[in-house]
């Protein structure tokens, strides 16, 4: 907390005596992002997401309740910019493997290669920068990143957009049927 802090205070020392990490504009938040989040920010009004660490809910009756999810990434791609990248990392591979495939299913997200990120500062902080990316290193454990871009929404993924959800129809078992 107290690098978080100091990021916020031009008088206070920088993260690591790195000068380029002192924003004006940062916040943490603490609630339950899958009934707050989007009452908290507007359309294309964040530029980076970042999920470090998330809790993997092991069973497979909990997996309903990963942060990283079908139902989820919607309102993210809402809340994150055209451009904008999601950060996530793990220790525990079956929630790496969950993470990316969710990610890789959604239209509006293109994974970015990590070869891609070598000059990405925010890529680099993630495996060290947390309390939790520390544990892990002092375990020696294995971490797994992946990033992704936010991509521009087309109306050709509308059909690929509208499946898997609550939309109408889905309680009925009919069909929507355009119109026209």
């Amino acid at each position: 907390m107290e690098r978080f802090r100091a990021t916020l205070n031009p008088g206070q020392p920088h993260y690591d005596g790195d000068p380029s990490f002192h924003y004006a504009n940062i916040h943490a938040l603490r609630c339950n992002a899958m009934k707050y989040f989007p009452c908290y920010f507007r359309k294309g009004q964040l530029t980076k997401l970042f999920f470090l660490f998330p809790d993997p809910h092991f069973k497979k009756t909990n997996h309903r309740r990963r942060i990283i999810n079908t139902y989820l990434l919607a309102e993210y791609a809402f809340a994150l910019r055209e451009g904008g990248m999601l950060y996530t990392i793990t220790d525990v591979h079956d929630l790496h493997v969950w993470m990316v495939k969710h990610l890789d299913a959604h239209p509006l997200f293109e994974r970015i290669p990590d070869a891609a990120l070598a000059d990405d500062k925010a890529f680099q902080v993630i495996f060290s920068g947390t309390d939790e990316g520390l544990k892990v290193d002092r375990a020696a454990g294995d971490k797994f990143p992946a990033v992704y871009r936010r991509m521009p929404y087309t109306p050709s993924m509308m059909p690929l957009m509208g499946t898997g959800g609550a939309g109408a129809g889905a309680s009925s078992g009919h069909a929507v049927q355009p119109m026209g």
